[in-house]
């Protein structure tokens, strides 16, 4: 709509990211499943930090990342999200403030930490979350600014959100407030796990106030509870306006008004960390829709976004995606 002041914002856990290399060992060692998201608690964070050697920390959270990819690209973004007022709180705020991502949220003394995510890269690129959530879902209303919400063309959801009963609240009530506003509300399904957690809450959120849904093909099947990808896929397309699903190599399908495009991948040279490519991915394609771009285009966005973040290590952009975007004519 012409009269928002924003792009998109997006509401998600403020999370600093601890990324380590490693090999298969340490994930067998531990007992964590590879290539998934495992919420563990204070201590078992702390074993692990121990266990998994040098590492690297660098502010990180899904839809975090997404908005510093929107703003690379050009767009306007903001984010909410709860950090406590620690080391790691100020981490998280000076990297997404210094992204150009408007962020208000006011740091919290005396509560639980601010939330980190333990990153397990192996040689394969492949990596393993073990997420310590902190203060991050004790998200309620009182962290949402009605005004952000209304003054933005897309609100994004994080659907690790879903993990508390207060964050969840907030999170409906952002949507409630971008709905009433004739605004898009954008939701990512965050993890397969995640999704069977909340499966009926979830099916009943897409169906009734979703308008765009990001989703991987685990994710998507899982939702849908099928071993098909395109019936889990064509249902999702009747659902919402828009869903883009991603299927790593193979590129994504995004189903625009129940139509499906396909859209390749972009080549990399080397798959050097998969962290973040979801994310990215969405944010090349929350870009596109912002703009009013065709499918195709902003699908093309989102490969590019993907195929930078997965070449080096970190959830965030090193290049700008809109100089990429400019030299590959995506963007004029």
């Amino acid at each position: 709509m012409s009269d928002a002041r924003t792009d998109v914002v997006a509401i998600g856990n403020a999370i600093v990211d601890i990324i380590a290399r490693c090999d298969d060992t340490f994930l067998t060692r531990n007992d964590i499943a590879k290539g998934h998201m495992h919420l563990v608690d204070a201590d078992r964070i702390a074993a692990l930090y121990q266990d998994v050697g040098q590492a690297i920390e660098i502010s990180g959270g899904s839809a975090a990342n997404t908005v510093a990819g929107l703003s690379s690209f050009g767009g306007s973004a903001a984010f909410i999200g709860k950090v406590a007022n620690d080391e790691f709180g100020k981490i998280f705020a000076h990297d997404i403030r210094a992204a150009a991502v408007q962020f208000d949220s006011k740091p919290v003394a005396g509560a639980a930490p601010t939330s980190r995510s333990l990153i397990a890269v192996t040689p394969d690129g492949e990596r393993t979350m073990n997420t310590f959530l902190g203060i991050s879902t004790d998200l309620d209303d009182g962290e949402i600014d009605p005004d952000v919400i209304g003054s933005a063309t897309i609100t994004y959801l994080e659907g690790y959100l879903f993990d508390q009963p207060e964050a969840k609240a907030a999170f409906r009530q952002a949507a409630d407030i971008a709905k009433k506003k004739g605004r898009q509300v954008a939701l990512t399904l965050s993890d397969s796990f995640c999704v069977d957690r909340h499966r009926d809450e979830f099916r009943t959120l897409v169906k009734d106030g979703i308008d765009i849904l990001f989703a991987n093909e685990s994710e998507i099947t899982a939702l849908y509870q099928t071993s098909s990808f395109d019936d889990a896929a064509s249902q999702a397309g009747q659902e919402v306006s828009i869903a883009a699903i991603t299927r790593g190599v193979q590129g994504s399908v995004i189903y625009n008004d129940q139509k499906p495009h396909s859209i390749a991948s972009q080549p990399v040279a080397q798959v050097v960390d998969t962290t973040g490519a979801g994310d990215l991915y969405a944010a090349g394609v929350l870009f596109g829709i912002a703009r009013g771009y065709e499918p195709a285009r902003y699908g093309s966005l989102g490969s590019l976004a993907a195929a930078e973040i997965i070449s080096h290590i970190g959830a965030r952009p090193e290049a700008s995606l809109a100089t990429l975007a400019q030299k590959t004519g995506l963007l004029g």
